[in-house]
């Protein structure tokens, strides 16, 4: 199974919207695809659903928790400090070199501009989609 991780905005987005970071998660969930999550991006995760959406304490905990049950959690031990311009996009390479993923799935313009990380390629959702089989 293809192994993947998802950066923090392709979370938020499947989270509020209906679009292709949606129709991503829900592959996940039916276990079409494998994804990986570290500490960093659950507090990247939180941090934004707090500050861009308000979101009370427990609401966010239970956002946390239901995609605890569909990601695998891994620890990444490299530290990874490639994009000067917005450190925090590090954590999300640190997770895909950690977990041997082939694919990270952003909308960020920082890890989109890279286009391949060592052996992990940058994709878009729209991308991602494409090319998953049908």
């Amino acid at each position: 199974m293809l192994k993947v991780v998802l950066d923090t905005n392709v979370f938020i987005s499947s989270i509020f919207w209906q679009g292709n970071p949606y129709h991503i998660v829900r592959k996940v969930i039916n276990k079409e695809i494998t994804v990986f999550i570290s500490d960093d991006i659950i507090t990247e995760i939180k941090r934004v659903l707090s500050r861009d959406f308000e979101l009370a304490k427990q609401e966010i905990s239970d956002i946390i928790d239901s995609i605890a049950m569909f990601t695998y959690f891994i620890a990444p031990k490299e530290k990874i400090d490639v994009i000067k311009d917005d450190p925090t996009d590090n954590t999300i390479l640190g997770c895909a070199i950690a977990s041997d993923s082939k694919v990270i799935v952003s909308q960020d313009k920082h890890l989109l501009k890279l286009k391949k990380f060592r052996d992990v390629v940058i994709l878009n959702p729209d991308e991602f989609l494409r090319i998953l089989p049908k």
